[in-house]
């Protein structure tokens, strides 16, 4: 329900900006081309899938960072892009319980992201659906707390890998070249489990 509620607190705030540009905003569809995009977001994942480290943990809590990317695209027409986007997804960590004691882990994701991007332009407005592929780096690091020796660290890692990438959103263009939108972003990353990012973008269209 986390993300519901993330969603339902951003999208007021993005109406007020929408409407608010509505005098200036006459774009009646939207240019096909180059573009440039930048955003911010809030990444949301759990660990997973760790030999003997995740089968010994009771409670694996979410951990959430903040998230921002760059990235270039290009609008062969209305209803069809491709984009390449460097994402940086933060330093997520938590809390978790575990026989007899408990511990953190710390999460480190970043990489190259492709997409195709499928839109249904609605005169300023528009819906779209994304499809990509994320090459990244992603860093875990788990802590127990009280045991052992060097202070409780019982596994990190640090792997190259890729992950499929799904994506849905709605955004508007104001005086033609302006864009605005709201995204939610699901990845299947190894060693992750319940990986999304809630975005809010903007890209100028040349």
């Amino acid at each position: 329900m986390r993300i519901i509620s993330r969603i339902c607190s951003t999208v007021p705030l993005l109406t007020g900006v929408f409407l608010s540009f509505t005098g200036i905003a006459h774009a009646e569809e939207n240019p096909t081309g180059p573009y440039i995009t930048v955003g911010v977001g809030d990444f949301t994942a759990k660990i997973d899938n760790i030999e003997g480290v995740t089968d010994a943990i009771d409670n694996i809590k979410d951990s959430s960072d903040t998230a921002w990317k760059v990235g270039f695209g290009w609008r062969f027409a209305k209803f069809f892009a491709l984009e390449t986007d460097y994402l940086d997804l933060g330093n997520p960590s938590a809390n978790f319980d575990a026989s007899g004691t408990d511990g953190d882990y710390k999460v480190e994701l970043s990489g190259f992201g492709l997409y195709a991007i499928g839109t249904l332009p609605l005169g300023i407005f528009e819906l779209f659906a994304k499809l990509g592929y994320y090459f990244h780096d992603l860093k875990v690091n788990v802590d127990f707390n009280n045991i052992g020796t060097n202070n409780g660290s019982v596994f990190t890692s640090d792997d190259n890998g890729q992950a499929w990438i799904y994506g849905l959103g709605a955004g508007v263009t104001l005086i033609d070249h302006l864009n605005f939108n709201i995204e939610y972003e699901q990845m299947d990353v190894d060693k992750l489990r319940d990986a999304y990012t809630v975005w809010v973008n903007a890209a100028w269209r040349f």
